[in-house]
C-alpha cells in the first residue's frame, strides 16, 4: 500500500512540476519588480535578504523550468511524429520563461559583483535561449499556438540583450572606458620646430610665448530654460548637467578642472535644501546606471525597443483571449492565462515606473510647454502608491550607542559556541541593536554651512586637496585646543571615532540640560532658532559608530571592530561590578567620570588590550577643564564638538572606496555618500589635477623693417593730400605684430603702397603674426605722427636686427605732407 500511494505520489509530483515552476518564476518575477524599484530607499535587511534569495532564484528557477520542458519535448517526440497539445502549451510557456530569464527592468544586477561577470551572464543566456530556440522549433506545427510565441520569442531576445548590454556597460572597465575623452594628438610639435630652426637661420630673432586658456567659470550651466510645467524641471537639470561632469569620479578618474570651477560657483551660492536636493537627484542618476535597465529607454532606439516588446506581450495576450482553445485542457489554458496576464501587467507596471522616473521628468524639461503638459497631465493621474515619486533614498542614519549596547546585550553561555559555528553570529547581534532615524534639516544645515566656508576660504584650489586630510585638528586649532586636545584626533581614525563617541555620549549624559538651545517660549516668530549643536553632535557620532560597526569597510583599513569588542568587554565588566550605582545610562556615565585617569591607561593596560574606555574619560576631562579655565559655556563646548564631528565625518567621506558609495544605494544610501559627493562638487576632494589650462605656444619673430619703412616714407613724402586724403599707415610694434592706421578715401598711390605694405602678412602668416586693425583717426592728427613714426622706427631697426648686424642709423629727417 505504502509503494502504491509512494509511486502515486510522485507520478503527480512528476506531473506537475513543470506547471509549479512556471508559475513559481512568475512570482519571483513580481516580486523582484516591485521590490526592486523601492530598494534605493529600503534599508531593512529582511526585506533585503528576500530580495537576495528572489534575485538568486529567479534565473535558477526559469532555467529549471527549460530544462524540464526540454526534457517533456523528447518524450513526446518519441511517442508520435505530431507534438501534442499539451506539449505545444508548454513549449509556449517556454517562450515566456525566456522572457523571464531577461529580467525585470528595474533591478538588472543586485549588488556591483554581477555587472563584473557579464560575460558569463552572456553565455549562460545564450544557451537558455537555443534550448527555447529548440523547444519552439521541436513544437512546431499547424496549431495556432505556435504562431504566438514568435511576439514573445522577439520581446524576450529584446530583454535578453537589453540586461546583457546593461551590465557590461556598468561593468568596471566598460564604464571606465566610456569616460575617456576622444584622443588629442595636441599641436604638431614636429611643424612647430621646423619653422622655428627655418626662421632662426634667416637670421630673425626667434622666440616662443606661450598662451594660456584660463578656465571660465560658467553662472548658467542651462542654457535652455526649465519647463515650468514639470516640478523641479531646472533642478533635473542642474543635477543631470553635474552627472555628467562628475560620473569620473565613480570611475576613479581625475576630474575635469573646468568642471570643479562650475561646480564651485553653483554649490558655493546655492541654499543647503537646493544642494542636497541636487545631489540626491545626481545619485539617483548614479543607481539606475549601475542597478537598472533605464538608461537604455531614454534613446529613440531604446523607446522603439520597448514600445516594440510591450506590445508584443500585450498582442499575444489580446490573441489568446479571443482564439478558440477546445484542444487544450482547462488546467493548461488557466495556468496559460495566470502567466499571460501576470506578464502584461508587469509589462505596464514597469512602463508606469518609467513614465515617473526622474529620466522621463528630464526628457519632457528640456520639450517645449505644449509638449511637456500633453504628456505630464496622464502622468500625473498615476497613483502614487503604485510608483512613490520624490523617494530617492531612505534620507535616515544609522545609530549605534556603545553603552546604550552595553547595558542591553547580556550574551548567554552559548554566544561563545554559536560564534564558532554562525560566522555572521555578531552581525546578527550588531544589526539587533542599532536603529534609524531621519536626518533632521539642522544637521544637514550644519555639515553644508561647515563645507562650505572651507571651500570658500581656499584662494587656490590646490588647497582643496589638503581639507580632505582634516579629522578634527583644524576644528581644534581654530578654538586654540590643540595642545591639550590634539591627541585625540592623532591616534588611528577607527580609534578617533571610539574615543570621541564615548566621550560624546559622557558629555551628553552628565550635562545638566538647562535649556540649553532651547527656543524660549516668548520669541517671536522671526526669531531665528540657535543651532542645537548638542543634538547634532550627538546624531554625527552614534552615526559613525554605526559605519564603524556595520559598515566598516566605508573606513579606512584597521582594527576598529577589535577596538569595539574590547571597549564593550571593558564597559560591561566595569557596570558588572557596579550594579548597585549604574542602574541606567545615565549613572553609569556619571560613575565612569568618577575613575581617576591620572595616570595613561595604556601605561597600565599595555598594548594588549584595544579598549579606549578610559581615554575616553580622559578628553571628557580635558573638555570640562575648558569650561572652567577659560569660562567657556556648554554651548561653546558643544560646538567644538559639533565641529570636531564634521570633520570626522568628512574625512570618513573622502577616504571611503568608490565602489563602497556605490554599493550603499542599493541598501537605501547613506548620508557617507552625500558627503563626499557634496565634498567634490565644492571642490574638496583629490581627484582632479592642478593645471594652468590649454597651453598653446606661438612663434613670435622679430622682423628687420629697416628698407620697408625707408619705402614708405620715401613714398609718402611725394604725395600731396587734398581735404579728403585718407592715410593707411602701417605701424610696425615689437614682437612682428602689425597695426594699420586708416583713414576715409585714400588715394590710389597711397593704397598700393599700402597694398605691397600688407603682402607682408601672407608671407608670415605661418609664423602667426597678429594683425591689429585700429580704428580711423582724424586727418588734422598727421602732422603729429612724424615724431611717432621716427621713435617706431629706431625702435624696431635696433630691437629687429639679425645677429651680427649693426642696426642702422635712423633717417635724420622723415618729410610729411599734407593740406
Amino acid at each position: 500500500m505504502a509503494q502504491v500511494l509512494s509511486e502515486s505520489l510522485t507520478k503527480d509530483l512528476t506531473e506537475w512540476r513543470i506547471e509549479a515552476m512556471v508559475l513559481l518564476s512568475l512570482l519571483i518575477q513580481t516580486i523582484l519588480i516591485v521590490a526592486g524599484s523601492r530598494r534605493k530607499y529600503w534599508t531593512s535587511s529582511s526585506l533585503g535578504f528576500f530580495l537576495w534569495m528572489a534575485y538568486l532564484s529567479a534565473d535558477w528557477v526559469a532555467t529549471l523550468s527549460l530544462g524540464l520542458v526540454s526534457n517533456t519535448a523528447r518524450t513526446d517526440a518519441s511517442a508520435a511524429e505530431n507534438p501534442s497539445p499539451g506539449y505545444v502549451i508548454k513549449a509556449f510557456w517556454s517562450s515566456l520563461l525566456l522572457l523571464h530569464l531577461g529580467g525585470p527592468d528595474t533591478i538588472t544586477a543586485y549588488s556591483l559583483e554581477d555587472t563584473e561577470l557579464w560575460l558569463r551572464n552572456f553565455v549562460v543566456l545564450s544557451g537558455q535561449l537555443i534550448v527555447s530556440l529548440y523547444i519552439f522549433l521541436n513544437a512546431w506545427s499547424a496549431d495556432w499556438l505556435n504562431y504566438l510565441s514568435l511576439p514573445i520569442l522577439v520581446a524576450a531576445m529584446i530583454k535578453l540583450g537589453q540586461r546583457v548590454l546593461v551590465m557590461m556597460r556598468a561593468s568596471s572597465e566598460h564604464f571606465r572606458k566610456s569616460l575617456f575623452p576622444d584622443p588629442d594628438p595636441g599641436p604638431d610639435y614636429a611643424r612647430y620646430m621646423d619653422e622655428f630652426s627655418l626662421k632662426r637661420e634667416e637670421g630673425f630673432k626667434v622666440s616662443s610665448r606661450r598662451i594660456i586658456d584660463m578656465p571660465k567659470v560658467g553662472h548658467h550651466l542651462n542654457s535652455a530654460s526649465a519647463n515650468v510645467t514639470i516640478p523641479n524641471a531646472q533642478t533635473l537639470l542642474d543635477a543631470y548637467t553635474f552627472f555628467n561632469m562628475f560620473k569620473p569620479l565613480f570611475a576613479d578618474l581625475i576630474l575635469n578642472i573646468h568642471n570643479i570651477f562650475n561646480s564651485q560657483s553653483f554649490f558655493q551660492n546655492r541654499s543647503c535644501d537646493e544642494v542636497f536636493r541636487v545631489i540626491e537627484i545626481e545619485l539617483g542618476f548614479i543607481y539606475d546606471v549601475f542597478y537598472t535597465k533605464m538608461v537604455t529607454f531614454y534613446s529613440k532606439l531604446g523607446v522603439f525597443l520597448h514600445f516594440l516588446s510591450l506590445s508584443c506581450v500585450i498582442s499575444v495576450f489580446v490573441a489568446f483571449v479571443v482564439a478558440k482553445k477546445e484542444a487544450h485542457s482547462t488546467i493548461h489554458v488557466i495556468i496559460t492565462y495566470i502567466l499571460l496576464t501576470g506578464s502584461t501587467i508587469l509589462q505596464i507596471y514597469t512602463f508606469l515606473v518609467l513614465l515617473c522616473s526622474d529620466w522621463t521628468m528630464l526628457w519632457l524639461s528640456k520639450r517645449k510647454k505644449f509638449i511637456a503638459d500633453f504628456f505630464y497631465q496622464p502622468i500625473s493621474y498615476i497613483p502614487k502608491f503604485l510608483t512613490p515619486r520624490n523617494k530617492r533614498w531612505s534620507n535616515s542614519i544609522g545609530q549605534y550607542n556603545l553603552i546604550g549596547f552595553c547595558f542591553a546585550h547580556r550574551p548567554g553561555k552559548c554566544a561563545k559556541y554559536l560564534k564558532d559555528w554562525i560566522s555572521f553570529y555578531d552581525k546578527l547581534v550588531y544589526g539587533y541593536y542599532f536603529k534609524r532615524c531621519n536626518i533632521p534639516k539642522e544637521l544637514k544645515e550644519e555639515i553644508f554651512k561647515q563645507l562650505q566656508k572651507k571651500s570658500r576660504g581656499t584662494s587656490e584650489l590646490s588647497d582643496c586637496k589638503e581639507l580632505c586630510d582634516h579629522r578634527g585638528e583644524t576644528a581644534l586649532k581654530n578654538e586654540e585646543c590643540d595642545g591639550t586636545l590634539d591627541w585625540s584626533v592623532k591616534r588611528e581614525f577607527d580609534e578617533s571615532i571610539l574615543i570621541w563617541h564615548i566621550a560624546t555620549n559622557l558629555c551628553y549624559n552628565t550635562d545638566v540640560d538647562e535649556g540649553l538651545n532651547d527656543s524660549q517660549p516668548n520669541q517671536g516668530l522671526n526669531t531665528v532658532r540657535p543651532v542645537n549643536f548638542k543634538e547634532i553632535s550627538k546624531l554625527i557620532s552614534e552615526y559613525m559608530l554605526y559605519i564603524l560597526v556595520m559598515r566598516p569597510f566605508m573606513l579606512p583599513n584597521g582594527i576598529g571592530q577589535i577596538r569595539f569588542q574590547d571597549t564593550c568587554a571593558e564597559a560591561v565588566k566595569f557596570l558588572e561590578e557596579r550594579k548597585s550605582i549604574a542602574i541606567n545610562e545615565e549613572t553609569a556615565c556619571e560613575a565612569l567620570l568618577k575613575v581617576s585617569t591620572k595616570i595613561s591607561p595604556s601605561e597600565v593596560k599595555g598594548d594588549r588590550c584595544k579598549s579606549v574606555l578610559f581615554e575616553a574619560c580622559r578628553l571628557v576631562k580635558s573638555l570640562q577643564t575648558l569650561e572652567t579655565d577659560r569660562k567657556w559655556e556648554k554651548e561653546k563646548k558643544w560646538e567644538l564638538i559639533c565641529n570636531v564631528w564634521v570633520e570626522i565625518l568628512s574625512y570618513a567621506a573622502s577616504q571611503c572606496q568608490k565602489n563602497q558609495h556605490v554599493q550603499q544605494l542599493r541598501r537605501g544610501g547613506e548620508l557617507l555618500t552625500h558627503v563626499w559627493l557634496l565634498m567634490a562638487h565644492l571642490g574638496i576632494t583629490k581627484q582632479f589635477q592642478v593645471t594652468r589650462g590649454h597651453a598653446r605656444t606661438r612663434l613670435v619673430v622679430q622682423f628687420h623693417f629697416f628698407s620697408v619703412l625707408s619705402h614708405f616714407c620715401s613714398s609718402f613724402a611725394s604725395l600731396q593730400a587734398s581735404n579728403n586724403t585718407v592715410l593707411l599707415l602701417p605701424l610696425f610694434t615689437l614682437e612682428g605684430e602689425i597695426s594699420v592706421l586708416t583713414l576715409n578715401n585714400p588715394p590710389r598711390a597711397l593704397l598700393s603702397l599700402a597694398m605691397d605694405l600688407l603682402s607682408l602678412k601672407n608671407s608670415v602668416a605661418s609664423a602667426h603674426v597678429s594683425w591689429n586693425l585700429i580704428c580711423p583717426i582724424p586727418l588734422g592728427s598727421i602732422k603729429g605722427l612724424k615724431s611717432r613714426i621716427y621713435n617706431i622706427y629706431s625702435d624696431i631697426n635696433l630691437l629687429s636686427s639679425p645677429k651680427g648686424h649693426s642696426p642702422r642709423e635712423s633717417p635724420s629727417k622723415l618729410s610729411l605732407s599734407s593740406s
